[in-house]
């Protein structure tokens, strides 16, 4: 199974916002993470390929299948998009959130099996114990990790993760980016997410993907897109990729003066 985007255009009005952009195959199990500068088109892309918004041309890929011919309900089993902010009911707990959810998909009622999956999932996060909490009495990041509890419930094909850490602090983004990296693997998912931190990217994803201007500048192995000019390029600042004593690749960056500005 892969996911793979060929010559999508998309526009708001006059605005031209993916012009002609591919990505290459993704495959199953992989995590990729999509940079990129503020309004480089990154939302769009997400919402383009689960089908939020129609693009003027081009084609989803998912299976062999152009999905522009699949009904909104097979693409939104398909692929599931989890945009910055999360709605849901905030009369709803928790637990009967995530349930919901599970429901949507597999019909109403409810079996003893649905209840172990949502309780399984909630302790893969370590939110077990709001499982009572109504959504209301949540914090953003405590929010979030629910929207994402709605997702791996359900057992896309394609997850499309759109500032997943935003609101979480540092244990959290850790915490959740290994559950995601976990599970993808496990249990086969195509895992995207937009990113802000490329340290991140680089010590969790397997590809990464660069979106600049409305296309794709570069896609490939974290550490080869890491170490490129590219990338540097796109957010206008000096890259310096570096090891640390575990090895773990870090990228180091500064701003540029008008004398050391790429040409």
């Amino acid at each position: 199974m892969s996911l793979s985007v060929q010559n999508l255009t998309v526009s708001y009005g006059a605005h031209l916002v993916l012009n002609d952009l591919n990505v290459a195959p993704l495959e199953q199990g992989s995590f990729t993470a999509l940079l990129g500068p503020n309004a480089a088109g990154k939302s769009t892309l997400f919402k383009s390929i689960s089908g939020l918004i129609k693009a003027q041309s081009g084609e989803v890929i998912l299976e062999e299948k152009n999905l522009n011919t699949c009904s909104k309900m097979q693409r939104s089993r398909d692929i599931i998009y989890l945009p910055q902010s999360f709605y849901s009911s905030l009369a709803l707990s928790v637990f009967e959130s995530v349930l919901v959810s599970l429901k949507q998909k597999t019909g109403w009622r409810v079996k003893h099996a649905d209840i172990q999956e949502v309780a399984h999932v909630l302790s893969l996060l370590n939110i077990g114990h709001l499982s009572e909490r109504s959504i209301s009495e949540l914090s953003g990041g405590q929010k979030q990790l629910v929207a994402l509890a709605r997702i791996l419930v359900v057992k896309p094909k394609v997850i499309l993760l759109d500032e997943p850490t935003s609101a979480l602090d540092l244990h959290h983004q850790l915490s959740i980016l290994s559950v995601i990296k976990k599970l993808t693997v496990e249990r086969g998912f195509i895992t995207v997410a937009a990113l802000h931190d490329v340290n991140l990217a680089a010590k969790f994803c397997d590809q990464i993907i660069l979106l600049d201007k409305g296309v794709i500048q570069t896609q490939g192995d974290a550490h080869k897109v890491l170490a490129m000019p590219e990338l540097g390029q796109a957010y206008n600042v000096r890259t310096t990729l570096e090891e640390t004593r575990k090895g773990q690749l870090y990228l180091d960056a500064e701003l540029l003066t008008p004398q050391s500005a790429y040409a």
